[in-house]
This record gives structure tokens, C-alpha cells and sequence, in this order.
């Protein structure tokens, strides 16, 4: 479950995305170079391999560890992709191209949002979307959606099977995980499942925000709202899928927001910003850029490991059990910090430093067992997917 918003004003296009996936699927940021490729070269993407280009641009992408694709991204001409899963009544077939293998193939193949647009449509064409794209249940099969940006523009595609939709965006638009398109929607849309999911709650308030966004600090904001609550309420059915940021937690269907990132579009320059871990109201979004490769430190992986993706999931965790008592003092921390960076963003490795040395100091403050406070139900999710991992559960 996911939700990309984007806002197309006269001076550009803020763009903004929530990467909410399975709780132990880590994502990392992965740099990459353009590169020139031998005439008749192949590429093997997540399940398949199709025919290379001569030419791909360099990318800066946000993809959970096990995939070749991505969840969302950017390049080095200032175009940025998100995606979304859409409930659709065709079947997705068992091989195929996943929609995070369609952004990074359209990153690495465009320059502009038309021709990212036009580099899916083709892709879906001949070699059609499918595949497994599931951590936890490896039978999790579907078709996406996507908002694709420029520095002069922006516009939602919709997929369901080789069919889609795709119209220019003007002023606020988000999407979640159902279709928007109106006639397309109607056509395709499963509406059980899109209900299931709360994309249209979601979507709704998302809308309703991004209308109010003026920058990336209220794009940021609105990646970090919890349905309009300090802190998520949990339901038995779809855990915290009702809101933009989400902290798993259900009997039926749950989602982590396991990534997040913010853009600022625009023909005088673009500014991206990148959680890097999970929960972005508890994390900090750092600057970043396609031309400043960062060692961000050791990979993760889908156990617990001392990768900055984990060791701030640590604290996530702790903290999640009673955040009104835990969390004060570490977003007051984070706040100061984003402030001034929004202001003034320092160099890249410098923020990434700082933020490893945020949560280091809030592990040692918290250092100790409390009480959970959330729902019993809420408490198995996680202390299942703690065992998973291998963390000691609390």
C-alpha cells in the first residue's frame, strides 16, 4: 500500500511519496551511473530478462533490498516516479515486468515526464506486468499506477493488465491504492479490495492536504499524518491503512511505511530528500541528489542487521509501543534539524551523519522495556514479525 502526491504550481512541482510495504522488507537507496551498452545487450529485471539500451541515464532510486525495480526514484534529468498497487478485476499474470521494475527502467530510459510515460506504456506492450512483488506473501501479484514528474509538469498512468489511462496533473492530485481515472476506473477497478485497502480515505485526505502544501516541509508533513491524530489508531481489519503513514498492525492485511521522499521540480533546479528508514514520523528526510553518491553504511537485509534501515527500526519499534510517553523528545530533535536543513540543506553524507547519531542517542535515552500500550492484537502482529527478524521481542 502506498500514496504519491504531487502538486503542479507555476514555479514548479513538489512531489512526495510513502513507500508502505511489509514490515521486515527494508528498502535502500541505490545510486547508479549512466552507462553505455553494447548493441544487443539483455537485462534481467526482477523476473525477466528484456532487451538493454545503448544509453541509460544515471539514477538515484529507493527500492526494497531483494528487487532489481524501485518504489520510487529520480534521474539525473530531474524526472521522479512513484507507484502505487491498484485492485484491478484482470488477472496479473505469473511473469512479467513489476511496476518498480517499470520506474527504474523509465528513469534510466527518459528525460522528460512524457517520455517516462511513454517508456511504460511501451515496456507493458511487449513484455506485459506481472510477477511476484511481495515480501512476506510471495503469491502477491499486481498491476500499478504512478504519478511521473518533470521540472514542467507532472501526470498520473493507470494500468490494469496492457490497458491504461493517463491524464495531465493541474494543481494538488494523489493517488493511492485504487484507480482515479474516472472512465478507467470504471472499466478495471476491483472495488472490494480498494476498499479493503482504504485507498479512497486515504486518497481523500492526502487530496485534501496537498491542497495547503507550499513546499517540501508541508509535502514532508503530509507523509507523516496519521489520519489528522498525533498517532495511529489501529483496526482489526487493515491496521493503520486508513492513514498516509503507516505502522502495521492487523489481523487481515497490514502495511509499514517502510520509505519515504520528497521533491521540489523545477527549471532552476530540483531538491530531493530521502528518509532512508521506515516511519517518516519518527525519521528524518535528508537532502539528496543523483550527483552525491553517499555510503550510507552496510546493506540491509530482511533480518536485523546494523544497516541504518534497521537500527533506526530498532527505535521505531521501541518507541511505537507507547509513542505519546516515547516519542516528545526525538521529534523535537528531528523538527530542529529539518528546520534548519530546509533552510539550508548541508551536504548529504554530513545529514546522514547526523541522523546515525540521532537515533544512537535516542536508543541510549530509551534504553529499557516499557509497557505497550497498543491493542493485544497489534502487540502479536508485531511480536511475529520481531521473531521474523530476529529481534528480541519486547
Amino acid at each position: 500500500m502506498c500514496d504519491t502526491i504531487a502538486v503542479v504550481s507555476e514555479s514548479g512541482v513538489l512531489f512526495a511519496k510513502n513507500s508502505d510495504r511489509d514490515p521486515n522488507e527494508a528498502q535502500v537507496l541505490d545510486w547508479r551511473e549512466r552507462e553505455t551498452h553494447a548493441a544487443g545487450a539483455s537485462l534481467r529485471c526482477t523476473h525477466i530478462e528484456i532487451p538493454q539500451v545503448t544509453q541509460t541515464h544515471a539514477v538515484l532510486l529507493s527500492r526494497p533490498f531483494w528487487m532489481w525495480g524501485a518504489e520510487m526514484g529520480t534521474n539525473e534529468h530531474g524526472v521522479v516516479i512513484g507507484n502505487e498497487r491498484v485492485p484491478t478485476r484482470e488477472k496479473t499474470p505469473d511473469t512479467g515486468l513489476t511496476g518498480m521494475d517499470l520506474i527504474r527502467l523509465a528513469l534510466e530510459r527518459s528525460r522528460t515526464a512524457e517520455e517516462a510515460r511513454n517508456v511504460i506504456t511501451e515496456l507493458i506492450d511487449a513484455h506485459g506486468q506481472g510477477g511476484a512483488s511481495g515480501f512476506e506473501d510471495p503469491t502477491l501479484y499486481y498491476f500499478s499506477s504512478f504519478i511521473i514528474a518533470d521540472p514542467n509538469g507532472a501526470l498520473v498512468l493507470e494500468t490494469a493488465g496492457t490497458d491504461w489511462a493517463a491524464e495531465r496533473i493541474h494543481g494538488a492530485r494523489s493517488i493511492s491504492n485504487g484507480l482515479t481515472i474516472p472512465v478507467f476506473a470504471e472499466a478495471h477497478s476491483d472495488r472490494l479490495k480498494t476498499a479493503v485497502a482504504a485507498a479512497k480515505t486515504r486518497q481523500s485526505r492526502t487530496q485534501s492536504c496537498a491542497t495547503e502544501a507550499d513546499g517540501p516541509g508541508s509535502m514532508m508533513q503530509i507523509l507523516r499524518d496519521h489520519a489528522g491524530d498525533a498517532w495511529p489508531t489501529y483496526r482489526r481489519l487493515n491496521g493503520t491503512l486508513g492513514m498516509a503513514c503507516m505502522h502495521g498492525g492487523s489481523e487481515i492485511v497490514s502495511s509499514l511505511s517502510t520509505a519515504s521522499w520528497v521533491s521540489r521540480l523545477s527549471p532552476d533546479g530540483n531538491q530531493h530528500w530521502a528518509t532512508a528508514t521506515s516511519s517518516p514520523c519518527l525519521s528524518l528526510f535528508k537532502p539528496v541528489s543523483v550527483s552525491n553518491p553517499v555510503d550510507v553504511g552496510s546493506l540491509p537485509t530482511g533480518t536485523a542487521d546494523n544497516s541504518l534501515w534497521w537500527t533506526h527500526e530498532r527505535l521505531h519499534r521501541l518507541v511505537m509501543q507507547d509513542p505519546q510517553r516515547l516519542a516528545p523528545r526525538i521529534i523535537a530533535e528531528r523538527d530542529a534539524l529539518e528546520s534548519a536543513w530546509l533552510a539550508d540543506p548541508p551536504q548529504s553524507a554530513a545529514a546522514f551523519a547526523e541522523h546515525q547519531h540521532l537515533i544512537d542517542r535516542s536508543l541510549d535515552q530509551l534504553g529499557g522495556t516499557y509497557s505497550d500500550t497498543r491493542p493485544r492484537f497489534v502487540r502479536r502482529y508485531w511480536n511475529k514479525r520481531n521473531d521474523l527478524a530476529g529481534l528480541a521481542t519486547q
